[in-house]
């Protein structure tokens, strides 16, 4: 759909006063347009940083406007500003009627303060079932749906096709053939896996996988929420081969003081033969042309392997972005549950043509003139069986902070699987 229309905004603030203030007369579906509702929404992607991903909003919310006869009024703030910005208005009780916010943790204040309406309504005519395997479930609290996903990223192990072919290496499918993989490259000196442990949430991402395919999708997560134990021998286990993978130096040297930028570079001027990511790093697998198109085609990937014969292929690590709320308060809330649904519907095929963005609900990739690696990728996503959210976003601030120390100790061999599991154990009763 490429029909434009103009959209209003709300550009006459200053940005002192936008956060001061808000520059909106709260949830209250003022008429702007000679009589018709009018929506407030606000977003988190500027034209400057996030072009393709504005512009796609702007034809989203013209299209909505045209069809439904509802007026949309935007504000459009940065990240860090929107943030602060929406615990402003929060707290003046002026939420805009539909708002993005992110999962998890991050939702609690708003909802036990009644800030953010349920959705489950929304949900019931077929909506759910668009969504991947997982990705509601991180919005929900208490039994109810509290936000729409819009993005969603899944990790993986990249690797680079040109050093596979090299030494006649098979991707493997087990965690034995993945050690297998690792002592060949070492034997013939090249560097198995790009990590950077620096920044610690990387090594939770590997940790998290030996988790889930150990012991299946819900060990990790019920340890997290209090319905099972972080001792329980499947985290413990898990933790065991973390280190395996350590004392037979699958990493790169040095990794535990590496950012991830530094990792990521060494694989991408081929100085590693694997690397494990989240799908934000698709485009520079793909379609970014600052990248060298040989490099580009060299680049594969594979799921997590099983581990001893045990764990789900189709089981993911990873997590969405962001979400559209409603706000409890909204005097158009029927309106914004409309805007919210057709945003949402509206949003999934253009992110990942126009901005190579993942969208949290399914898409028809044959539908699509994408990149091979995309394509396969959505597929995955269609078929996906769960998504486990990142363990440090599942927890308290407190508590992932905790954790990611923890996982830092753990690849340096500071501390026994044992200890680590008691740590975590500890710091989660203590909450």
């Amino acid at each position: 759909m490429n029909k434009k229309k103009a959209i209003t905004l709300m550009s006459t603030c200053s940005l002192v006063s936008l956060l001061a203030v808000g520059c909106s007369n709260g949830s209250g579906g003022e008429a702007s347009n000679g009589g018709a509702e009018t929506i407030e929404f606000m977003h988190l992607w500027p034209q400057g940083s996030s072009a393709e991903h504005h512009r796609i909003v702007n034809e989203i919310v013209a299209d909505f406007e045209e069809e439904s006869g509802i007026s949309v009024d935007m504000q459009v703030l940065s990240n860090e500003q929107y943030k602060d910005q929406i615990t402003i208005l929060s707290a003046s009780n002026s939420l805009p009627d539909v708002g993005m916010t992110w999962a998890a943790g991050y939702l609690d204040p708003f909802v036990e303060g009644n800030k953010f309406a349920p959705l489950d309504d929304l949900l019931e005519d077929g909506l759910r079932e668009e969504f991947v395997a997982g990705t509601l479930e991180a919005y929900e609290k208490e039994g109810e749906t509290y936000g729409l996903p819009l993005e969603l990223n899944t990790v993986y192990i990249y690797y680079n096709k040109s050093i596979f072919d090299d030494y006649q290496l098979e991707v493997p499918e087990t965690y034995e053939e993945f050690e297998q993989v690792i002592n060949t490259l070492k034997e013939e000196n090249v560097n198995p896996i790009a990590l950077g442990n620096g920044d610690r949430w990387t090594g939770s991402m590997w940790y998290m996988y030996f988790a889930d395919r150990i012991g299946g999708s819900e060990t990790l997560t019920s340890a997290i929420d209090r319905s099972g134990s972080f001792e329980d021998e499947v985290l413990v286990e898990a933790a065991a081969k973390i280190q395996e993978m350590v004392e037979n130096d699958s990493f790169v040297s040095g990794f535990n003081g590496l950012a991830d930028e530094e990792a990521k570079s060494m694989f991408m001027n081929e100085q590693a033969a694997m690397y494990m990511i989240a799908t934000w790093d698709l485009p520079n697998f793909t379609t970014n042309e600052d990248i060298p198109q040989e490099f580009r085609d060299s680049v594969g990937y594979f799921t997590f392997p099983t581990v001893d014969g045990s764990g789900d292929a189709k089981s993911y690590v990873g997590g969405p972005g962001v979400g559209l709320f409603i706000s409890e308060d909204s005097d158009v809330k029927e309106e914004s549950k409309q805007f919210a649904t057709y945003f949402v519907e509206q949003w999934g095929e253009r992110a990942v043509s126009e901005a190579g963005v993942l969208p949290a609900t399914t898409v028809d990739s044959d539908a699509l003139d994408l990149p091979d690696m995309y394509v396969d990728v959505l597929n995955d996503l269609n078929e996906a069986t769960n998504l486990t959210l990142y363990a440090d976003v599942q927890m308290s601030a407190a508590t992932a902070q905790t954790h990611l120390d923890l996982i830092q100790s753990l690849f340096g061999l500071e501390i026994t699987p044992e200890e680590f599991a008691e740590a975590h154990e500890n710091a989660l009763a203590d909450e």
